[in-house]
């Protein structure tokens, strides 16, 4: 797993002013025979995406990040079984800037993170990001698959 902050990229790359439009479709792990129990981001796009998720942990509200996930790639945020029902991502891709986002605001940071609490993020010297929120149903495992085509439906039978 490697951790980088998506905007680091961005520095270093040439920006692309027209945004594509992107979705973000959670799915249920269901797999026949062994099902993994785990919360993963599959990257769809031809593009590195930098990720950050959030979820209530015993301390609190929580957010980590930065996730780097290549293109056509997977990566598992949260291993073994998921222990909420609720769990909130937000995504950019390196490249062209695109976002996945919510209405959930929640903090993140330049660099590497862990943060606890989602009030006064810039009061505590973090940014606030609107995070979207997915509900897993109790689901021991999750998938979230990242796409740059607009109302695309990508499941994982």
């Amino acid at each position: 797993m490697s951790k980088k902050s998506p905007t680091a990229y961005l520095r270093s790359l040439v920006s692309v002013p027209a945004l594509v439009a992107i979705v973000a479709v959670g799915v249920p792990l269901f797999a026949a025979g062994a099902a993994h129990a785990d919360f993963r981001v599959c990257n769809g796009t031809q593009n590195l995406v930098g990720v950050a998720i959030g979820y209530r942990a015993a301390e609190g509200w929580t957010t980590e990040g930065w996730w780097q996930v290549p293109a056509s790639t997977c990566a598992t945020l949260i291993e073994g079984e998921l222990q909420s029902r609720y769990y909130y991502l937000y995504a950019e891709d390196a490249a062209r800037g695109g976002r996945w986002a919510g209405n959930v605001n929640m903090c993140v940071a330049e660099n590497e993170f862990k943060i606890v609490g989602v009030n006064d993020c810039f009061a505590r010297g973090f940014q606030r990001m609107g995070f979207k929120e997915y509900d897993t149903g109790r689901q021991g495992g999750w998938m979230v698959q990242l796409s740059d085509a607009p109302g695309t439906q990508e499941g994982q039978n």
